[in-house]
């Protein structure tokens, strides 16, 4: 049932949200069986489940962590259904948030991968005649794969940078007339910060779409205006993680993203009340994927935090997370009362553009939770400034300090240091 084709993938979207809900749960009830009939945690944990379940049986599975799927070696993941001669790709998460997590795909998940990463595809309006430039490692990390395999099933030309230092990606960019950009947006930040130290203007290349995806940036207007404005192109959003696929894409209106329902069961749990979520309501998403057999995640515990819209959508009627991920529930911070995310902090801080990069420092002061901002820039009164203005936009007081210099980074960035 995945769709296949742009027409397909416009049917699902409209379809009424009980009857998408009607095929969600079919697919649900295929993939717990293939599970249960598996080995593995998914297996242990459906043993004495009876099949088919309705949503409400649903709602009482128990919910997945990140701890859970991670083997006592560390060397295949958990929730595998099969015998490992059944997988044909090896991959690995970054470990940003933990321990890092090993996941095996089958040939038949992998086309699944494929599949619904053409919802991105089709929201950043990717044809054959593009040619698309990879700024990733190529590392075990599972998101330069899929993206490139799925562009390659577009008919788009890809170009692979993995290996190659920022300078000489940027003149690839160049020399091959690149139409398309892949990278992280705290790396389209980088790029553009190297091009404009070699006096090479973005503006000048063929780049007309810039995707990104693995931190909350490409759904910040403030840091996707800063990219648009050096690369003089389009920012498209999408999110995805190794152990559950690529479950986000871009609200063409740019209000958020929109969960690929048609693959996966989303569920919203309040942070406030720790009970499912109100629409508009601060909420953990909790994902389920449909397709992936060989190693499916049930009600996971993705530690995304959101804000869910589903009703009054008109021609799509995916749910909306409002403005993307907001942040992770483990980077959260509580400073009186009031709820703090870094990506909340970077939209501020985003707005000024003297600050080349900045770091936010999480201690304990008191007994209570606090935050330093450090910041990167030219100008003594910048962070007066930047203090001011994280006052009027959270209402709170906070210690703004200029450094000389920060890290930079070529894949997420890691700008929050939790030192509680």
């Amino acid at each position: 049932m995945n769709p296949t084709t742009f027409a397909d993938r416009r049917a699902f979207e409209s379809l009424d949200r009980t009857d998408l809900a009607d095929r969600q749960l079919v697919r649900l009830n295929q993939m717990l069986k293939i599970a249960q009939s598996g080995k593995g945690v998914n297996a242990e944990r459906l043993a004495n489940v009876r099949l088919p379940l309705d949503w409400q049986q649903v709602q009482q599975l128990p919910f997945t962590f990140k701890s859970d799927l991670i083997t006592n070696d560390d060397t295949w993941a958990a929730n595998r259904t099969f015998e490992l001669d059944r997988y044909v790709r090896f991959h690995r998460t970054s470990g940003t948030h933990g321990k890092p997590l090993v996941v095996v795909d089958t040939a038949e998940d992998w086309q699944w991968w494929i599949d619904t990463w053409q919802f991105v595809l089709d929201a950043a309006e990717v044809t054959d005649k593009d040619r698309a430039f990879m700024a990733f490692s190529f590392g075990p990390f599972i998101g330069f794969w899929s993206a490139n395999d799925a562009l390659v099933r577009r008919g788009a030309l890809v170009i692979p940078g993995g290996g190659l230092d920022t300078q000489t990606r940027l003149d690839l960019i160049f020399s091959s007339s690149a139409t398309i950009v892949l990278c992280t947006p705290t790396y389209a930040m980088r790029m553009a910060e190297v091009a404009a130290g070699h006096q090479m203007d973005l503006k000048t290349t063929q780049v007309q779409k810039i995707i990104v995806a693995g931190e909350p940036g490409g759904s910040i207007p403030e840091v996707r205006d800063r990219i648009e404005q050096a690369w003089g192109a389009t920012v498209i959003d999408h999110s995805g993680a190794t152990e559950i696929g690529p479950w986000g894409y871009m609200d063409p209106q740019r209000r958020g993203l929109r969960i690929v329902e048609s693959e996966f069961v989303a569920e919203f749990i309040s942070v406030d009340r720790n009970a499912p979520a109100e629409e508009g309501e601060l909420s953990e998403l909790i994902l389920t994927s449909l397709g992936r057999h060989g190693c499916p995640v049930i009600r996971y515990r993705t530690g995304d935090l959101v804000r869910p819209v589903w009703s009054n959508l008109k021609d799509n009627h995916f749910v909306l997370l409002e403005g993307g991920v907001l942040g992770r529930a483990d980077d959260m911070v509580i400073i009186r009362g009031v709820n703090v995310f870094p990506s909340s902090l970077e939209r501020i801080i985003r707005q000024f553009d003297d600050v080349a990069e900045f770091r936010i420092v999480a201690f304990r002061d008191r007994q209570m939770d606090a935050l330093r901002i450090e910041i990167e820039c030219e100008h003594d009164a910048t962070s007066t400034a930047v203090q001011n203005a994280l006052k009027t936009g959270l209402g709170l007081r906070m210690d703004v300090a200029r450094v000389d210099s920060l890290p930079r980074f070529e894949a997420k960035g890691r700008r929050f240091v939790d030192q509680r």
